[in-house]
This record gives C-alpha cells, structure tokens and sequence, in this order.
C-alpha cells in the first residue's frame, strides 16, 4: 500500500483547507486510516481516524468540531477537512494506515501513531496571519 497526502499551504487563521490521502497498490476498504501531524519540535500526535468496516471516526480532542474526515471508496481517498484553523495547528500532515483487526482499530480509535503501518509523506500545513 502506497500512500500520498496532498492539500496543505498558507491560510490564515480562521481558514480552511481540505487534505487527501491518495492510496494505490491496495483498496483503502482493507484498512484504518488516520491522519497524524508533528510541529516543529514536537512528538508526532494523531489527529484523527476512520474504521472501515462499521466507518467510526475518530478525532483529538483538540481538533474535535473542526476537523472532518472522510473515506470515498470509489476513489480509494481519504480525506479530512480542516476547518476554523489555529496557529496551533501549523504542522506536516501524514495519512497512514494498519490492515484492519481488532488490534489495529484499538490503534486506530487510540490514534495511536506507532500502530500505524504505512506512511505517505507529509503535506505542510502553516497558519499565520
């Protein structure tokens, strides 16, 4: 499974962006996928994640009522929309994925960033005025 996260840049605060994670070599149906980001001197931290068997979603409290995502089959692309976005949030954005278990959706609910096990390359996220 290869995977491509796109859709970051510049945008104020109080802007939006919507990020994708573009995967190939495999059907995204077959896995959980999440989004995880790492500011500058910081520990990479999950940001959110969707089960694809019952599609539960999960989100950082810190980004909960403002980040959504979302999976489109067909296209084999997850997504997460990015809105009301804080300086706090400037940071690289990675999509990564676990093949679906019961132990790989305590990952995935968890957002926990080790269980995870392919990673695209990240996509930049700056907020600033």
């Amino acid at each position: 499974l290869q995977l491509q996260a796109s859709g970051g840049g510049l945008v104020q605060p109080g802007g939006s962006l919507r990020l994708s994670c573009v995967a190939s070599g495999s059907v995204l149906k077959n896995y959980a996928i999440g989004w995880f980001r790492q500011a500058p001197g910081k520990e990479r931290e999950g940001v959110s994640c969707v089960r694809r068997d019952d599609s539960s979603t999960y989100y950082a409290d810190s980004v909960k009522g403002r980040f959504t995502i979302s999976s489109d089959n067909a296209k084999n692309v997850v997504s997460l929309q990015v809105n009301d976005l804080k300086p706090e949030d400037t940071a690289v954005y990675y999509c990564a994925a676990v093949y679906a278990d019961s132990g790989s959706y305590d990952d995935c609910e968890a957002l926990n960033y080790e269980g995870m096990e392919y990673w695209g390359k990240g996509t930049l996220v700056t907020v600033s005025s």
